[in-house]
């Protein structure tokens, strides 16, 4: 199968059904007569910038990372707003503390922007690790957020 009807697939798939894991991912597919090893998905995952959000239950689930009609940047800093509860910096390195579920997703928007004070991202269910190429510059990146952040006057 090629890989463009493979994502094609992935697509249609976690639009329809609530898939919150690679291994869920693989059975549906299985179902669909698609067979796919789990580093395939993983590629697959990372390339169509697949994320975990959370659905209208707060389940977790699969969702495509796309940017719309908005800005990028206008799209952190309102996301920001809406879900980061608290910002830490450490040398350099900032620590974003979110609601439970929207740590990926706000990642995949902090990446999505190519900022040059970041040099990477590391996500995880409510905590993301932002590293900068320098301590000066994670201390520019930290004001940056904070400054969008909804109760700054508690961080």
């Amino acid at each position: 199968m090629k890989k463009t009807d493979r994502q094609a697939a992935i697509e249609q798939l976690i639009n329809q059904y609530p898939i919150a894991t690679q291994e869920e991912l693989m059975a549906k597919l299985k179902a669909e007569g698609i067979a796919a090893t789990q580093a395939t998905i993983s590629r697959d995952i990372r390339e169509m910038q697949i994320v975990k959000t959370p659905d209208e239950h707060g389940q977790a689930r699969y969702s495509i990372f796309k940017a719309n009609s908005k800005n990028e940047q206008d799209r952190l800093f309102e996301s920001l707003h809406d879900v980061v509860v608290g910002v830490d910096r450490v040398e350099f390195m900032n620590i974003i503390h979110t609601l439970p579920s929207n740590g990926n997703l706000l990642a995949a928007i902090i990446d999505d922007l190519k900022m040059p004070e970041v040099s990477g991202t590391l996500a995880g269910h409510d905590t993301i690790f932002v590293i900068s190429p320098s301590v000066e510059v994670a201390k520019q990146f930290h004001s940056l957020l904070i400054s969008h952040v909804a109760n700054e006057d508690e961080l």
